[in-house]
């Protein structure tokens, strides 16, 4: 049954009307011919009009052909390649040096589109991959201190330390899942943008005292100089940009070290920069920073999973906003934020 179904799918093809169409339009030459015998009184057997009517002919099943050639058999060549890549199979390419300027467009597109799609699937199944890794990380981690902490011989010293442990993996996990779930929506557009007015220099400084605990740990200094700034923006996603970029700043800062805010306004934008006194970013690393579970640094992996900075490039994609990053002369790296007015 299944075979039927596909010699008639091949029978009545593009081809086979494109045929029967070809067939039709000799019938009707013909017909009109014997219209015009008819009318005229022209004879048909001896007539410069026959010779004409047959040089017709052949000149329109030559074009046929051509127009077969060129048009019918790289669409359907397009409708097989369709169909693999319906399938899972996205190496499929088609010839982009066609003579008809369309079909080669045409070509193009479909490769750049089959392109496209195989590296979304190398990047979605490296996430999966990444995802798992880092999750896996965290929950060997708190299972192993967890099974320390049933010996009865351990001391309340090592208790303690375990118990610290425990805790710091768990809020790394969830600091992953939170940021893995806030990253998922905003590239599948799930986010609903509220906008609303605020005091943008008082929620950097918010985040500031939030991340309190790190700096004073490593007895970081500051040197903060932010304009008073009525901003209107999406709060809440904003609050993520500078959670990730003060404390990547506070993370890879020696202990002592010194980082700059500024905050600016501009006429018709808001700029925001942090530097620090870090071992800045090498060449390489700038083509890849912003990209998912990208980490230069392995020293620094266990504090984090490489997903900070492209939450942020995202937030910041999603708004029209950009975000740029250099070495500074002496040491450490400069981040600026450039939020257009609303």
């Amino acid at each position: 049954m299944n075979r039927l179904k596909r010699f008639f799918r091949k029978l009545f093809s593009l081809n086979f009307y494109f045929t029967l169409f070809t067939i039709g339009e000799i019938i009707i030459a013909l017909v009109i011919a014997r219209l015009i015998s008819s009318a005229f009184g022209i004879d048909l057997n001896d007539s410069p009009f026959t010779y004409f009517f047959i040089c017709a002919v052949f000149v329109g099943a030559g074009l046929a052909i051509l127009i077969n050639s060129f048009f019918l058999k790289p669409i359907g060549k397009l409708c097989e390649s369709m169909k693999q890549v319906s399938g899972g199979d996205f190496s499929i390419r088609l010839n982009e040096n066609s003579k008809i300027k369309e079909i080669g467009e045409l070509n193009r597109s479909f490769n750049a589109m089959t392109e496209e799609l195989g590296q979304t699937e190398v990047l979605q199944s490296d996430f999966v991959s990444n995802v798992s890794h880092e999750i896996k990380t965290p929950l060997n981690a708190i299972e192993g201190y967890a099974t320390l902490l049933q010996d009865s011989d351990c001391t309340e010293e090592e208790k303690r330390r375990y118990t610290e442990k425990i805790l710091f993996n768990t809020r790394r996990l969830s600091d992953l899942v939170g940021n893995v779930l806030i990253l998922s929506k905003l590239e599948s557009g799930a986010v609903d943008v509220s906008e609303k007015t605020f005091r943008l220099d008082e929620q950097i400084r918010e985040s500031l005292m939030l991340l309190e605990p790190k700096w004073v740990e490593k007895d970081i200094e500051f040197d903060v100089d932010l304009d008073e700034i009525i901003f209107t923006g999406d709060k809440n996603l904003l609050c993520h940009v500078w959670n990730n970029l003060i404390g990547n700043a506070v993370k890879f800062s020696p202990s002592g070290g010194l980082v700059t805010l500024r905050l600016e306004d501009r006429p018709d934008r808001v700029t925001f920069s942090i530097s620090d006194c870090g071992p800045g970013i090498g060449e390489t690393a700038k083509k890849h920073i912003f990209d998912k579970f990208y980490q230069e640094d392995n020293s620094h992996k266990q504090e984090g999973n490489g997903l900070g900075l492209s939450l942020v490039k995202r937030i910041l994609d999603m708004s029209e906003d950009k975000i740029q990053v250099e070495n500074l002369p002496d040491a450490g790296c400069k981040f600026t934020v450039t939020l257009k007015k609303r």
